[in-house]
């Protein structure tokens, strides 16, 4: 069946539905981790147009730098800054949260959206399994240590970009670091279904306190994150290309997140296609929730009651 152009845009609209909302970020501001590239990049331009402060958080500082200058010509906002991060580096994210807090009066929007996608087997400088580390350990105390300013900039949120990866692992607590056994599908699974666990975990913690928590599903995304698969998987994805989304389709459920007026009564909801989305039976195991939790303050030395 031959898909004409105008069919395949009725079809995405179909798919991934409409949105648009003309809120406004003047005076707020907003941190995106992996800003300089993908959804992260193209979520970053977005929050710019609506005049926020941005803080770009990425561990690439030349490509930060120039996609910098792209988004500041492109918004006219001139607010834009970019600071160092390495996830995979407690070191970094300690050093960033501390520069964070010294120079900034407030943190309205934190969006961990840096991540990287089925590599081969590593370990991040602390001795962490790299996606394990990197998407969930990273994001998790780069939250913790910027909390008590995030706490001071209420009404505020924190926004985890998670995926339907999710339903692909369980979580090995008895091997979190896959030392045992390596698969590079199953380990990023454990990571994003780790980050909605720890949003729901967090969600409840945070009650009362004006700080609302979500996670999410960008969407299956034409982005770097597919470098390190084999040959015949990209040529599939090649193939498969059409039904996938842009970098900008893929920054709008972390654009509503961020911005949709009303979701504060929704915290530790997961979203998709800029609406709620049924996550796996394992993601709402808050006993599982629980235990993931103290261990992941276990590994990075930290008490987070």
């Amino acid at each position: 069946m031959f898909v004409t152009g105008r069919t395949m845009h009725s079809i995405r609209n179909f798919f991934w539905g409409r949105w648009s909302c003309d809120v406004r970020l003047d005076g707020q501001t907003v941190i995106i981790t992996g800003a300089n590239t993908g959804i992260g990049k193209e979520t970053t331009r977005d929050l710019a147009k609506r005049g926020a402060r941005i803080i770009m958080a990425c561990r690439d500082m030349e490509k930060a730098e120039s996609a910098r200058k792209e988004i500041t010509e492109d918004s006219k906002n001139e607010n834009i800054v970019v600071h160092k991060l390495d996830l995979s580096d407690t070191k970094s994210i300690r050093e960033f949260a501390e520069l964070i807090n010294k120079e900034e009066k407030r943190v309205n929007i934190l969006i961990n959206n840096a991540g990287i996608m089925m590599c081969p087997y590593s370990k991040t400088k602390d001795g962490f399994e790299m996606q394990f580390g990197v998407n969930h350990l990273g994001h998790f105390l780069l939250s913790y240590l910027l909390l008590d300013l995030i706490k001071c900039s209420v009404p505020a949120r924190i926004i985890n970009v998670s995926s339907v990866a999710h339903t692909w692992s369980s979580i090995k607590l008895d091997d979190i670091n896959s030392e045992k056994n390596y698969d590079q599908v199953q380990a990023y699974g454990q990571s994003k279904l780790a980050n909605i666990l720890c949003t729901r975990a967090l969600a409840k913690r945070l009650q009362g306190t004006g700080v609302s928590v979500f996670s999410l599903h960008p969407g299956v995304v034409q982005s770097e994150l597919w470098r390190h698969l084999n040959t015949p998987v990209q040529v599939a994805v090649k193939v498969f290309r059409p039904f996938t989304k842009t970098s900008v389709e893929g920054a709008q459920t972390s654009i509503y997140c961020a911005v949709q007026p009303g979701l504060e009564k929704e915290s530790g909801a997961y979203y998709s296609n800029c609406a709620p989305a049924r996550c796996s039976r394992t993601a709402s195991d808050d006993e599982l929730a629980q235990k993931l939790w103290e261990l992941s303050c276990k590994m990075l030395a930290i008490t987070w009651e």
